[in-house]
C-alpha cells in the first residue's frame, strides 16, 4: 500500500519530485463546513468525543483540498482528561484544567490502564477514518508530548512562557518527574491504541519544547520522545513517527538520531535552507511555511511556498506549515498554497 501513499514514501526516506502535503489544524475554524459541524456538536469537547462528527470534520479538508494525509480530529488535552483532570474550554480563551502542583495531585490521577474508557470514542473515529479515506491518503494519529501536556496540567491553561511548569520543575523535581512519567506512559498507550485502530503514522506535538533549554531540553523533550518512539517501534514495527519539538532551534540538529523519529517537523523560526543543511541530512523533514501566509495570501504566499519546496528538494520532505493554520485564514489561500507546491 505504501507505494500509493506519498506521505509514507517520504517517511520511508524517499525524495519525491513533488513533496506530499498536509496542514496542521487542517480541520478547523477557518472552514465554514467545520464551523457548521461544530455547531451541530454543541461544543468542542462534544465534537472530539462524537466519533461520527469527528470523522466528518477530519474528512472535510480532504474533500475540499485533496491533501495527502488526514490527521485525526482530537485534542492533546484529552489525555489529561482521561487521567482524571477536569477539562473545559472557555470561548475565545481556550482550555482550562484543574491544576496539579504537588504529589497528592499526581497520586490522585487515574491509572494509565484506565485511560481507554474515556478515549474509546477517539479510537472509533480512527476506525471510521481508516475505512473512509481515499486509498492514497495517509491517516495520521497524534498526541501531545509529555512536556507540553504537563505545562497545561500544572498551570491549568496555556501560558506565554510555561512559567508554572518551569517553577514546579525547579522547585520540586521529583513531583514534576512523577507527572512526566505518568503522561509518558499514557501517551505510549494512547498512540499504540490509535495505531491498533488504524493510524498509519503518529505525530508527537511538543508545542512548548522551545522553552526548555540546555539539559532540560535533552531530559524533558528529547528523552520522552525517544522513549515513546522506542515503545511504539517495539509494539508496531514499521509505523513511522513524526516528532515536532517546536522552536527547538539548534536542538533540531540531531533530533532524528536522538529520538528515533522517522521525520522531524520544523517551525518557521528556522529557514528551509538551514533545515536542508542541518536537519534534512538525517532524514525526512516536515514544514515550514509561516501560518500568517494563509491569512495574507498574495504573491508572497506563492513565492515563499516555492522557495521552501526548492530549498528542501534534495531530500525527503513533507510540506506543511510551521504551526497550525489560524481561524482567520482564508480557505482560498490554502488552495493557492497547494497549487504552488504541486506546480499547478
Amino acid at each position: 500500500m505504501s507505494e500509493n501513499k506519498p506521505i509514507l514514501r517520504a517517511l520511508n526516506g524517499e525524495t519525491l519530485p513533488t513533496p506530499p502535503i498536509w496542514m496542521m489544524r487542517q480541520a478547523g475554524r477557518y472552514l465554514p463546513e467545520y464551523r457548521a459541524t461544530r455547531a451541530q456538536a454543541g461544543d468542542f469537547l462534544s465534537l472530539c468525543y462524537n466519533s461520527d462528527l469527528a470523522t466528518e470534520v477530519t474528512l472535510q479538508p480532504i474533500r475540499r483540498y485533496g491533501f495527502d494525509a488526514a490527521i485525526l480530529f482530537a485534542d492533546i488535552l484529552l489525555v489529561p482528561q482521561a487521567l482524571g483532570a477536569d477539562l473545559w474550554f472557555v470561548t475565545g480563551e481556550g482550555p482550562r484544567l484543574s491544576t496539579i502542583t504537588d504529589r497528592a495531585g499526581v497520586e490522585q490521577l487515574k491509572p494509565v490502564a484506565d485511560i481507554h474508557e474515556t478515549l474509546n470514542p477517539v479510537y472509533q473515529t480512527v476506525r471510521n477514518l481508516a475505512g473512509a479515506l481515499p486509498p492514497e491518503v495517509t491517516l495520521i494519529g497524534f498526541a501531545g508530548a509529555p512536556w507540553t501536556v504537563a505545562t497545561y496540567m500544572i498551570a491549568g491553561r496555556g501560558t506565554p512562557d510555561q512559567g508554572p511548569a518551569h517553577a514546579l520543575k525547579d522547585a520540586d523535581r521529583p513531583v514534576f518527574e512523577a507527572l512526566m512519567e505518568r503522561i509518558t506512559q499514557a501517551t505510549i498507550e494512547y498512540l499504540s491504541a490509535q495505531i491498533e485502530a488504524g493510524a498509519e503514522v503518529v505525530k508527537i506535538f511538543d508545542s512548548w519544547a522551545g522553552s526548555l533549554k540546555g539539559d532540560d531540553f535533552d531530559r524533558y523533550a528529547t528523552a520522552p520522545a525517544r522513549r515513546i518512539i522506542a515503545a511504539l517501534n517495539e509494539r508496531h514495527p514499521g509505523i513511522p513517527v513524526i516528532a515536532f519539538p517546536r522552536e527547538a532551534g539548534e536542538k533540531y540538529i540531531g533530533f532524528h538520531a536522538a529520538t528515533g523519529a522517522d521525520c522531524v517537523a520544523v517551525d518557521d523560526s528556522v529557514s528551509a535552507e538551514w533545515v536542508a543543511e542541518n536537519v534534512q541530512v538525517d532524514g525526512c523533514v516536515q514544514g515550514n511555511l509561516k501560518s500568517s501566509h494563509m491569512v495574507t495570501g498574495g504573491e508572497a504566499l506563492v513565492s515563499e511556498t516555492r522557495r521552501i519546496v526548492k530549498a528542501l528538494a534534495g531530500g525527503p520532505h513533507i510540506f506543511n506549515l510551521g504551526h497550525g493554520i489560524t481561524p482567520d485564514a482564508d480557505p482560498d489561500n490554502v488552495k493557492r498554497m497547494i497549487d504552488a507546491v504541486r506546480g499547478t
